[in-house]
């Protein structure tokens, strides 16, 4: 049994213990946040779990992955701590808040001996990953194309502490952009290079909830973005992501080949349904035939616990470069060549959730 320690016990970490705490391959044994009392309200509630500072955290003998949650700013202190300590670590999204501190993370990583794996893994469950075997399977003929597109009128609407969404390491792109660049790239494979555009509605936001309800924040990075990522197979995708829209009827990710086409569900959920159009056909939805069923954000660190580890290191810098590049030749109207690459990870066989609890 892996010993897990949890660094930022925010919302997200709520969501992460619905799929730890059941499962029989990692115990829970420390937890740290800014604020102690929330960390020792969260280790009463786990047995056999200590409430301890960062430091003691990531120093501790009984912590061998340390689990960061903390905002994107602070990933890569975190990071950076834990595997000087010689521990393996498991992030939130982004790797970390900009490529130069990722790459950090990754070499100080490689340099240890220790392994770094990171969120979105919504795309290791059923929707992303049935609709890869469709695409591995050949069923949309050769890929050509994709789209990916989120649309929003931004987080200020409804998030009572928005400010960070519109600091630099924020923005649509960095925000949601990982969920819909780590599927296109297990979808079509590594890009090889990228053209971007970026715009701001306006400099100001105003909260609309919470106790700041009313109160204006600056904004500081592009609230709209479009991209044509190049990917190295020869098929190329466009990618929308935006705080500027209202609403739209495009599907989250369409994936097209010269035999058919593919809807693919929401890649910030783990399910959702896969519809194939076939050429001379029409559209019809598919069973699930990959992925973990039934689960919920932490599968891609029991992934990772019990290997291949498919929501790797790799796979978060060369989606962080991606989107990195994209703001780049935004602001400079230049074509963007990639220095990374990845692999695609092996596909996940389809799992039931009384499987993978046991991971």
């Amino acid at each position: 049994m892996t010993g897990v320690g949890i660094v930022g016990l925010g919302y997200i970490s709520g969501q992460y213990l619905q799929t730890l705490l059941p499962a029989s391959r990692v115990r829970i044994v420390a937890v740290a946040d800014l604020d102690p009392a929330r960390a020792e309200a969260a280790a009463e509630q786990i047995p056999g779990c200590r409430a301890l500072t960062t430091e003691e955290l990531v120093a501790d003998p009984a912590v061998e992955v340390v689990l960061n949650l903390t905002i994107p700013a602070a990933h890569a202190e975190v990071a950076l701590a834990a595997i000087a300590h010689g521990k393996a670590v498991y992030g939130e999204k982004p790797l970390a808040a900009t490529l130069a501190d990722a790459t950090r993370i990754m070499d100080a990583a490689t340099a240890a001996g220790v392994r770094v794996g990171s969120a979105p893994d919504t795309v290791l469950g059923t929707g992303v990953q049935t609709a890869r075997a469709a695409v591995d399977d050949g069923r949309i003929g050769r890929p050509v194309s994709a789209s990916a597109m989120w649309i929003s009128p931004g987080h200020e609407a409804w998030h009572p502490h928005p400010d960070f969404y519109y600091r630099e390491g924020g923005g649509p792109l960095l925000d949601m952009g990982p969920y819909y660049v780590t599927s296109l790239v297990q979808l079509l494979g590594p890009v090889s290079a990228v053209s971007g555009a970026g715009s701001r509605s306006r400099d100001q936001r105003v909260i609309a909830s919470g106790p700041r309800a009313g109160e204006s924040i600056d904004v500081e990075v592009d609230t709209h973005l479009t991209g044509i990522l190049h990917h190295a197979s020869g098929a190329i995708s466009t990618i929308t992501m935006s705080f500027d829209g209202v609403r739209s009827t495009a599907a989250p990710i369409e994936v097209h080949g010269v035999e058919g086409s593919l809807l693919v569900p929401d890649p910030n959920m783990f399910d959702g349904d896969v519809q194939l159009h076939p050429r001379g056909d029409q559209w019809s939805t598919l069973e699930p035939s990959a992925g973990y069923a039934d689960s919920g954000r932490g599968i891609g660190l029991l992934d990772f616990v019990a290997g291949p580890g498919r929501a790797d290191g790799a796979m978060a810098l060369h989606v962080l470069e991606i989107m990195t590049a994209l703001a780049v030749s935004a602001a400079s109207g230049a074509r963007e060549k990639l220095r990374t690459s990845v692999e695609r990870p092996s596909l996940v066989p389809l799992t039931s959730a009384e499987t993978w609890t046991s991971l």
